[in-house]
């Protein structure tokens, strides 16, 4: 009698990189024969499998606490079901080892940022032995796009380009766990994307922790630059977008390259994180306000339809009334699309967790709720601006459910803001199908579309319906 094969689960914490190391963890796992899991979990629980991946982060607010809870939590699931295993992976994985394993005896694996692939090995290490393995490589032992992936969407895909960082910003721990930045071959890149669109993939994100920063490693500081102009030449690839660049970096090639190739999207995250310039020096961050404000009114120029998203630190150490009214007027004149707005949260091996004048909580949240309130109404007058005008939009899978009252879809514009799109009776669209049509109402964080549509099939639809 033949065994079912084992099933698996992975539960994904952080940023892009680890949305796409889950897709190689999920890749790793079914060249090994692992199934994904079907069960469907009760509504707050985490879906049920053989085999229980995390993959952590230790960058975001509170994400130790958040995973040491799920870990309880799961320990009881484990002792009812017989063979199960949980491994933990990433930046949590890679800085706590084997700590993780002391205060969470029933994990299996603990693996690290640059060993993904030696997963499956470990987990029948572990249950041959019985035994906990910890296995944490301080070196990439091969970059992550050799191994096999199992990516969330058919149309879509994130392609590496460097892993780690160079950079010692003071509240950061992604140096010490990701470690120096290593880039790919200019060819290998390429080559990856054109296989992708081979199988029907219509935009790809160029990845990296500073992106902008590619070719520097092996001596071609243009090298960015000339692979977004690469990327023009690739038949049937429809959109490129990157993230994301550092400022102090950002080049007019870079700009240039984006303006002349037809694919690359209008649209751009420049991380500004704060408004302060004292602040900034005490970040580490080697720009000044005024570069995030020049390279924004030269990237306006060459592309005036361009979008500009952020990320913004409220309450780091030391921060006065001064230095957050200075971050408020950048935001004014920064005019971001959007931002990604975050508390100050001292990561325990990083600088910035034992600098004096820590600001109080009370006062972080009220700066916070103060500045989320200003990038919403700028969205939302930049949004209301474009009422009326055209946008193509990327239809996705999982931006928004289907609206059968309203027959709508939902998506992405070539500027990246999520649209939901009415369409005629009778007209269907694909994730990974475009759909042209008018806006007709603003909101925040999304427009409406429903002026008159016209749906444009794609490889990517069909890569999507033979996905099903």
């Amino acid at each position: 009698m033949t065994e079912s094969p084992r099933t698996y689960q992975v539960v994904t914490y952080g940023c892009q990189m680890n949305v796409h190391d889950s897709e190689r963890i999920a890749g790793v796992l079914e060249a090994a024969g692992y199934v994904p899991s079907t069960e469907t979990p009760e509504p707050g629980e985490i879906a049920l499998a053989d085999v229980v991946v995390f993959n952590t982060c230790a960058v975001r607010e509170n994400a130790a606490d958040r995973l040491y809870g799920n870990l309880g939590h799961i320990a009881s699931v484990k002792q009812r079901r017989p063979g199960m295993q949980i491994a933990v992976g990433g930046c949590m994985a890679q800085k706590d080892r084997e700590q993780m394993v002391a205060r969470a005896p029933w994990v299996d694996v603990v693996f690290g940022t640059n060993n993904m692939g030696a997963l499956p090995a470990l987990l029948d290490r572990a249950r041959l032995a019985s035994q906990s393995q910890v296995e944490i490589k301080e070196s990439l032992e091969v970059f992550p796009s050799t191994l096999p992936t199992r990516r969330d969407q058919a149309y879509a895909a994130w392609v590496s380009i460097s892993v780690g960082c160079n950079n010692t910003c003071s509240y950061c721990i992604v140096p010490s766990l990701r470690g120096k930045e290593t880039d790919r071959r200019p060819g290998d890149i390429l080559a990856e994307i054109g296989a992708l669109v081979a199988m029907g993939v219509q935009e790809v994100t160029l990845l990296g922790q500073n992106v902008n920063t590619y070719g520097v490693a092996f001596g071609e500081p243009a090298a960015f630059a000339d692979l977004l102009r690469a990327c023009g030449d690739i038949s049937d690839l429809r959109r490129v977008r990157f993230t994301s660049p550092h400022p102090a970096y950002f080049t007019d090639q870079v700009i240039d390259a984006m303006e002349s190739t037809h694919n690359v999207m209008p649209s751009l995250h420049m991380p500004l994180q704060s408004g302060s310039d004292d602040v900034l020096r005490r970040m580490r961050r080697s720009y000044r306000a005024g570069k995030i404000l020049d390279i924004l009114a030269r990237v306006r120029d060459a592309l005036p339809q361009v979008a500009v998203t952020t990320d913004v630190i409220v309450g780091f150490p030391g921060e006065t009334d001064d230095d957050f009214e200075a971050t408020m007027d950048v935001v004014r004149q920064a005019q971001f699309a959007s931002a990604f707005t975050f508390l100050f949260s001292p990561r325990p091996g990083t600088p910035a967790a034992t600098m004096p004048d820590q600001v109080p909580r009370d006062v972080v949240q009220h700066r916070y709720e103060r500045l989320v309130a200003l990038v919403e109404d700028i969205a939302w007058q930049q949004n209301k601006a474009l009422v009326g005008t055209q946008v193509e939009v990327l239809v996705a899978d999982g931006e928004g459910r289907k609206d059968v009252a309203t027959h709508r879809v939902s998506g992405r514009a070539r500027d990246n803001r999520l649209v939901h799109v009415g369409l005629p009776d009778g007209v269907t669209a694909r994730p990974g199908d475009l759909v042209t049509s008018t806006v007709t109402y603003a909101a925040p964080h999304h427009l409406v579309a429903d002026g008159p549509a016209v749906v444009t099939p794609t490889a990517g639809g069909d890569a999507w319906e033979r996905g099903r």
